[in-house]
C-alpha cells in the first residue's frame, strides 16, 4: 500500500497529481480552515505532510501524531515547526530554500520602493477623489537611489537585496548578521559589516530579512525603533514577531519613522488594528514569493522532499537529521 500523506492547503492540480503516483494523498484543494484540534486530528491519521507556514506541527500536536515520519514545509521560513521535538520524535522536517530567493528580493525591493515613495497612501487619495491640483510636496517620500540601506539577516534573501540596492540603485549597503560574510561576498554586494545598533542609527532604510526564533522575537521594538532616523523607512519580509507591531504603529502614528512596509505580521492572518488606522504603512499579505513559477518550484520541492524521504530515506533539503 502507498504511505498516507496529507496536503494542508491547495497546490497546483500537476504537483498533487505526481504525488499521487507515490502516495494515498489526502488533500484540501477546497481550502477548507482548519482549526489546531482539526488539523491535529487530519494529520494523526497519516505519515507524511505538505505544509505551509501556517499549518503547526509542534509539540502538542507531535504527541497525537505517533505514525508522522516527514513533513514539507511549502516555505523557506519555518517558524510553524517545532524542529526539536520533530527531531525527538523522528519526523524528518524540510522546507524549501533557494528557489524563491531572487522572487522574495524582487518583492523586498518592490516593498521598499512602494513605501519610500507613498505609493499606497497616493493612491488611496486618487481613488478617494481628492486629487484636484498639483503641490510641489504631494506625497513627497524619500530617495531610494544613492541613498543608504540597512539589511538585518545577510542571507540569500538578503544578499539578493542587497545586489539590487547596490548595482541597480547606486546605493550604500550596510549590513548586520550573526556572522560576518567573507570578503567576497561582501565585494559581490558592495556590503560593509556595521553593529545592529550603527545599522539602524544609521540606515535611511532598514530591511528585515532574519529568520524567526525566540531569539529574534521582536527585534525590532520600540527602543530599536527609537534609534532609527525620523525619515527613515523600516520594510519587513522576514516574520511575524520580528517586529513589535503595536510599537511599529505608535511609532508610525507618531511620524517617529517615516513609514513601514510589511508583508508579514504578528498572529497573521489577522493585523493588528492599529496598523490598518495609519497612513504611512504599505501593507501585503505574506506575498512575497508570490510568482507563480516560484511558488511552482516551491510546491515541486516540498513534494520531491517527501518523494525523497520515503523512497531514499531522506529529504533533499532537510532541516533536521533522523533515522528513516
Amino acid at each position: 500500500m502507498k504511505p498516507k500523506i496529507i496536503v494542508a492547503r491547495p497546490i497546483f492540480d500537476d504537483v498533487l497529481a505526481r504525488l499521487r503516483e507515490h502516495f494515498d494523498v489526502t488533500d484540501n484543494q477546497a481550502d477548507t480552515p482548519w482549526t489546531k484540534a482539526s488539523w491535529t486530528k487530519a494529520l494523526s491519521q497519516h505519515v507524511g505532510a505538505l505544509t505551509t507556514g501556517s499549518d503547526p506541527v509542534d509539540a502538542d500536536v507531535l504527541q497525537a501524531c505517533t505514525h508522522l515520519k516527514a513533513v514539507a514545509n511549502m516555505a523557506v521560513g519555518y517558524n510553524n515547526f517545532d524542529v526539536p521535538a520533530m527531531t525527538a520524535q523522528g519526523v524528518q522536517a524540510s522546507n524549501t530554500p533557494d528557489v524563491l530567493t531572487e522572487t522574495t528580493a524582487d518583492f523586498g525591493f518592490a516593498l521598499l520602493m512602494a513605501t519610500a515613495r507613498r505609493i499606497t497612501e497616493s493612491e488611496h487619495y486618487l481613488r478617494r477623489g481628492e486629487w484636484t491640483q498639483w503641490r510641489y510636496d504631494m506625497f513627497a517620500g524619500a530617495e531610494v537611489h544613492g541613498s543608504t540601506i540597512g539589511i538585518l539577516g545577510m542571507g540569500r534573501i538578503g544578499q539578493g537585496i542587497a545586489r539590487r540596492a547596490a548595482h541597480g540603485f547606486g546605493m550604500k549597503v550596510i549590513y548586520h548578521n550573526r556572522s560576518r560574510l567573507s570578503a567576497e561576498a561582501e565585494a559581490e554586494c558592495k556590503a560593509s559589516y556595521v553593529s545592529k545598533e550603527t545599522l539602524l542609527q544609521t540606515a535611511d532604510h532598514v530591511m528585515l530579512v532574519v529568520p524567526y526564533s525566540p531569539a529574534s522575537h521582536h527585534t525590532i521594538g520600540a527602543a530599536e525603533l527609537a534609534q532609527m532616523k525620523p525619515t527613515a523607512t523600516l520594510i519587513n519580509i522576514a516574520r511575524g514577531g520580528i517586529v513589535d507591531d503595536a510599537a511599529l504603529a505608535v511609532a508610525l502614528r507618531e511620524k517617529r519613522i517615516a513609514a513601514a512596509g510589511l508583508d508579514v505580521f504578528e498572529g497573521e492572518p489577522q493585523v493588528h488594528p492599529d496598523l490598518l488606522t495609519v497612513p504611512n504603512v504599505v501593507l501585503t499579505p505574506h506575498i512575497a514569493s508570490a510568482s507563480i513559477p516560484t511558488r511552482r518550484a516551491m510546491a515541486n520541492l516540498a513534494a520531491d522532499n517527501l518523494i525523497s524521504y520515503f523512497t531514499q530515506g531522506k529529504s533533499l533539503t532537510p532541516l533536521n537529521s533522523v533515522s528513516a
